[in-house]
């Protein structure tokens, strides 16, 4: 089940709400967990087993060390339980691509490939396993309470409004939502309008791209036209759905009284690399920045340190993007590289670039890197740069002329003109009247309906980070 699906608009979230509404305070907790549960459980009700087994190991990781003092079996019990979340996440994950490798090691030596099974990713452990992680290092920091409470613990790690795709909600952001929370019309306004602008991102942009973005990635010997057309086109379906599920999954967490922070800010708009990671999956880079790099010493020690710190938190964050192939390794270490750069360029006082250029030339690089991540294989990668640095022709084919629809490239002006409308906002507020901009105020119904009328007609789409 998706949240842009009829089953979940139609059936799940009203009958979720109307229990919600009417067990009261004491029990929302337990309501919300329990139907965190069968949400999960919708999908796969055996790994919803596993989920639940990692809800009370997280709660019990939490309970062993806020128990074990001082001593040496406090460090001992928080590598044991993340090492639990870890090596949970790395078998799902990445056995897989493991094997597949030496398999093909294998063959190269010409011995028998591995005979192997392969392991499916169950929707949503990657956040799951960050979320009880963080826990279990804010316990071990003391920077967060121990929470007794199973039910409280549960209904934190499982909500289902961000359990499948984020925002990583950290337990410090929701400890007293937990315990006390508003649920009543103004939240719940709030938290529907941006439920709807989420599915409007989602459905009329993210989705209707998405079929141009797959016969591009697809052609054998993509043009230039072609092959900047799909990258473009993956540039705005990838930010489109991801950022609209976290302003799906940010409206329906306000609906029940939940704040949770917002998970981009306009990140096609940066002026560098470093800028870039403050404004997209804020709450995947400052994870990674407070559990992971500032840890290893951050830029806290010599440059060289620093520089490897970088290229190493890039390259597991690339890693932890996907399992089944080794480009989202490459696409970490391309970004670790871009923040090495910049972070060279500034030591040594070069001079700074101008505000316009730096956004291009920025935006230039995250659209290169977004290729090889969108590509499934390195060899399809090649493929599709080849056509980019018009190493190929440089028309449109006929496959793309054909396929093409008018609603394509209209999602696209859409997309770009929501991109970039920030830049245009102070003008905008200035120059038109209350009026005009009341009237605008109420889009996101007429989104909403228009998207609920097309998933109707063609059908639920994934979100693309459910691989993640």
């Amino acid at each position: 089940m998706v949240f842009a699906s009829l089953e979940f608009l139609t059936l799940f979230l009203p009958t979720f709400l109307i229990l919600y509404a009417l067990v009261g305070k004491k029990y929302r907790n337990a309501t919300l967990l329990f139907c965190s549960w069968v949400f999960y459980g919708w999908w796969s009700p055996l790994f919803l087993i596993l989920f639940m087994l990692l809800a009370v190991l997280g709660w019990i990781g939490g309970l062993a060390i806020g128990r074990s003092g001082n001593g040496a079996a406090r460090g001992w019990m928080l590598t044991l339980f993340i090492g639990i979340n870890l090596s949970t996440l790395c078998w799902f994950k990445y056995s897989n691509i493991v094997v597949e490798t030496l398999s093909g090691v294998l063959l190269a030596g010409g011995a028998l490939p591995i005979q192997w099974q392969a392991v499916v990713l169950p929707i949503g452990l990657s956040f799951i396993a960050l979320q009880s992680i963080s826990y279990l290092i804010d316990v071990y920091r003391r920077t967060v309470p121990v929470d007794h409470s199973f039910i409280s613990f549960g209904a934190y790690q499982s909500m289902f409004v961000h359990l499948i795709a984020g925002p990583i909600i950290r337990y410090d952001w929701v400890k007293k939502e937990l315990i006390e929370r508003p649920f009543d019309w103004i939240h719940f306004s709030l938290g529907a309008r941006r439920f709807m602008i989420g599915m409007s991102m989602k459905v009329l942009i993210a989705d209707t791209l998405a079929p141009v973005v797959d016969i591009a990635f697809s052609l054998q010997n993509p043009s230039f036209s072609d092959a900047w057309i799909g990258c473009l086109a993956y540039t705005l379906q990838l930010f489109f759905d991801f950022a609209g599920y976290s302003v799906m999954a940010i409206g329906l967490g306000l609906m029940l009284g939940f704040r949770f922070p917002e998970n981009f800010n306009n990140p096609y708009l940066s002026i560098s690399i470093q800028d870039f990671w403050r404004r997209w999956h804020i709450s995947l880079s400052t994870w990674i920045r407070d559990y992971l790099y500032i840890p290893l010493g951050g830029n806290r020690v010599s440059p060289v340190r620093t520089y490897i710190n970088l290229l190493l938190t890039m390259a597991l964050a690339g890693l932890w993007h996907g399992g089944d192939s080794w480009n989202f390794l490459i696409w970490g270490l391309a970004h670790g590289f871009a923040l090495c750069c910049g972070r060279l360029w500034g030591s040594y006082n070069l001079p700074k670039i101008p505000v316009l250029a730096s956004r291009i030339l920025t935006l230039l690089f995250v659209c290169l890197a977004w290729t090889i991540f969108r590509s499934h294989t390195f060899a399809g990668a090649l493929n599709m740069y080849a056509g980019q640095f018009g190493m190929n022709q440089f028309g449109l084919s006929e496959t793309m002329i054909v396929f093409i629809r008018p609603v394509q490239w209209m999602a696209g002006a859409l997309g770009l003109f929501c991109t970039i409308a920030p830049l245009f906002q102070s003008f905008i507020s200035r120059h038109l009247n209350s009026t005009v901009i009341y009237i605008a105020d109420l889009w996101p119904l007429a989104g909403f309906l228009l998207s609920f009328a097309l998933i109707a007609s063609r059908g639920a789409v994934p979100f693309l980070y459910f691989q993640f």
